[in-house]
């Protein structure tokens, strides 16, 4: 006849590893359902798991056994998981760097909740038709690529299918546009 949970427990307390081995077979199944439910990876729900034994192993001596072990081993499972999610808080980035986007890099624009001025719908016209000035002095070539690449959000393959140019042809043009707008309205600032 199988030793109850009890009698185990109680073995490993007194120093039986050969009885903690049995617990250890008896609840590691379930235990790594649960941590691999939790975590969603496999080599991360073996580690969680077996420091989850190693947890409960060395306060065994802390289970009150009026309540079922399997309850108490999950709490530990699950403790042992949430302080897994603490320990590897995302990666955060200050708000003012940019971030890259496929190949362009673009600046984060959050909305400001604050009454607008009353000049920001004037400022903001005169920005887009002064971008849009910019974009139609292209010479024809880039004109066409920015406008497909920024306007129309094509991928750079989409665009260099509907043109019928090679791939890093699309690209060069894109760059030496961007390159000639950035000229054009720095100099467009300055004056």
């Amino acid at each position: 006849m199988d030793p109850t949970n009890s009698d185990l427990i109680q073995k490993a307390l007194n120093g039986d590893q050969q009885a903690y081995k049995e617990i250890v077979g008896r609840f590691y199944g379930k235990i790594f359902g649960l941590v691999l439910r939790m975590v969603k990876d496999r080599q991360e729900a073996e580690d969680l798991t077996q420091e989850t034994f190693i947890k409960a192993f060395n306060s065994l001596g802390t289970f009150n056994s009026d309540y079922a072990f399997s309850t108490w081993l999950y709490k530990i499972a699950a403790n042992n998981c949430i302080d897994h999610f603490r320990k590897r808080r995302l990666k955060t980035f200050p708000l003012d760097n940019p971030i890259t986007i496929k190949d362009n890099e673009v600046q984060r624009e959050y909305p400001d909740h604050q009454e607008p001025e009353p000049d920001n719908h004037l400022i903001s016209k005169e920005r887009k038709n002064m971008i849009e000035g910019a974009i139609h002095s292209l010479p024809a070539k880039y004109r066409h690529v920015i406008i497909l690449r920024h306007t129309q959000e094509k991928s750079y393959e989409e665009i260099a299918e509907e043109l019928n140019l090679p791939l890093g042809t699309v690209k060069v043009r894109i760059f030496r546009a961007r390159e000639m707008l950035k000229k054009t309205l720095r100099d467009h600032m300055r004056g």
